[in-house]
């Protein structure tokens, strides 16, 4: 295979190339770039791309594998493997943009965010920044800063939010590999609709230092990837607490929980239940066809109810418009105009909610994981709609929903928000079913900490073939 054809395998084969001498690190990293170059003006994933740092790290990866310690870097997981990060990711020499216009006068950052540096370590290649809703308040990625960033499969559609460029990368095939960050949905939201795999970690699992915050008390890191093993070894590669000085008080002190040697164990004897009530209500055909054919694949046919789901994420919104406002303060008084408007109102709305309610909402929301420990006393995995739908047209505002008309922007993540608000892990995994050439995600959600669990189901039906990545074929895509 040429190094372009090894760039539509998963991360795991391209490893075992460079180890093997098939391909060397530098290869792959140019038919990266070149992806990146061919396709990037149709798609407007990458807001910055580090070529020659990109060029320089795969140059390192082969001279290790020619040198004395070539034992050593054979062992990396992701040895040469391309990758891009959100660009509220520390990048060294870029400025940490998070999808605004204000912090592009900012001082470049002078180190790597704590998880970039991590997947360097394991072997792989950074080769870029990517688009994302502005400060993470989002779920389509329509950025008037950088502009939208546009879904691989239908470049006439939402690529998702706020991780949009983070799942448009891997499915346009420019990488297979990029991080994100879910604060209400944001890995799972683009997940589901670019079709692709994303894994939101336990709330703490990850630390989160080197990145820029959104809502502390919510806010999550985690892989994309096109196969379950590439992000089980992306999400092996990234885990562990600080070793010194930690700067992340959110971050568990928990050791490594190795994954990827767990995925073969499959799903037998695993309670397995299938989200009803508010989960189907506000979830369009398609995406209730999409979770009833995971679920026959699984023979789960018990469906559950999750008690104060609707407070829990209205106890979400209320804790994101205070924090996230809270944040952003000073620059909403001295440079309001720089924001876009949509982001803008929403913050100032949040710095004027009385603390009480903020109180409240921080006390629904323990009641409500209470709730849910005691549903995952009964289960082990449940199931549920990533999305309420699959992509839509750039620029739409309201869609339909339980026979409502309500506004899009807010509301893609109404099957997310009332799990990240209680910090549960979850995979989200790609079906292809209701429209052609658009996919949508299910949420394969699991009890805190047992990131293994969701994963060891996404496998099981990436295995039988009821959910898959393909790269998109942009040569055909509508525009």
């Amino acid at each position: 295979m040429t190094p372009a054809e090894w760039l539509r395998q998963d991360a795991a084969a391209m490893a075992e190339a460079v180890r093997s001498g098939t391909l060397s690190a530098v290869a792959l990293a140019e038919a990266a770039l070149s992806r990146i170059d061919t396709t990037d003006a149709r798609v407007n994933a990458f807001t910055d791309v580090v070529g020659p740092r990109a060029l320089r790290r795969a140059a390192q990866v082969d001279a290790a594998l020619a040198g004395p310690l070539a034992e050593r870097a054979r062992a990396l997981p992701l040895l040469g493997v391309p990758f891009a990060v959100k660009n509220l990711f520390d990048v060294a020499g870029l400025p940490t943009l998070a999808g605004s216009k204000i912090e592009r006068t900012a001082a470049p950052a002078r180190t790597d965010g704590l998880l970039v540096r991590r997947l360097e370590q394991a072997g792989a290649v950074l080769v870029g920044a990517l688009n994302m809703d502005e400060y993470a308040y989002g779920f389509t990625t329509e950025n008037s800063h950088a502009g939208p960033c546009r879904n691989p499969h239908d470049l006439s559609r939402t690529a998702g939010g706020s991780s949009g460029g983070s799942g448009a990368a891997v499915a346009a095939g420019q990488v297979p590999l990029a991080l994100g960050s879910d604060t209400n949905g944001s890995i799972r939201v683009p997940a589901s609709l670019n079709g692709v795999y994303g894994l939101k970690p336990t709330f703490g699992r990850l630390p989160r230092t080197g990145s820029y915050p959104f809502v502390a008390s919510l806010d999550h890191l985690g892989p994309f990837a096109r196969s379950v093993r590439d992000l089980a070894l992306c999400y092996d590669a990234l885990q562990g607490p600080e070793m010194r000085a930690p700067r992340d008080p959110g971050c568990a002190q928990r050791p490594v929980e190795a994954v990827a040697p767990l995925l073969e164990r499959g799903a037998e004897g695993l309670r397995i239940g299938v989200l009803g009530g508010w989960f189907r209500q506000w979830a369009q055909p398609e995406a209730i066809a999409a979770v009833d054919t995971v679920a026959q694949a699984l023979g789960a046919r018990q469906m559950v109810e999750l008690p104060l789901v609707e407070a829990g994420r209205a106890a979400a919104f209320l804790i994101t418009n205070a924090e996230g406002a809270a944040l952003h303060l000073p620059d909403l008084r001295r440079r309001p105009q720089d924001f876009e408007p949509l982001s803008r109102d929403r913050f100032l709305a949040g710095a004027l909610l009385p603390a009480a309610w903020v109180a409240r909402a921080q006390r629904v929301r323990q009641r409500y994981a209470e709730e849910a420990a005691r549903v995952f006393g009964r289960f082990d995995i449940l199931l549920a709609p990533a999305t309420p739908c699959a992509a839509t047209p750039l620029g739409t505002e309201f869609f339909e929903l339980d026979g409502q008309r309500l506004p899009l922007r807010p509301n893609v993540g109404v099957m997310t928000q009332p799990i990240s608000c209680i910090g549960l892990p979850v995979a989200a995994v790609p079906v292809w079913g209701a429209h052609a050439t658009l996919p949508i995600g299910v949420q394969v959600i699991a009890a805190p900490w047992r990131e293994d669990l969701a994963l060891r189901v996404a496998a099981v039906l990436e295995r039988a073939g009821i959910t898959q990545a393909p790269v998109a074929d942009l040569e055909e895509s509508p525009t």
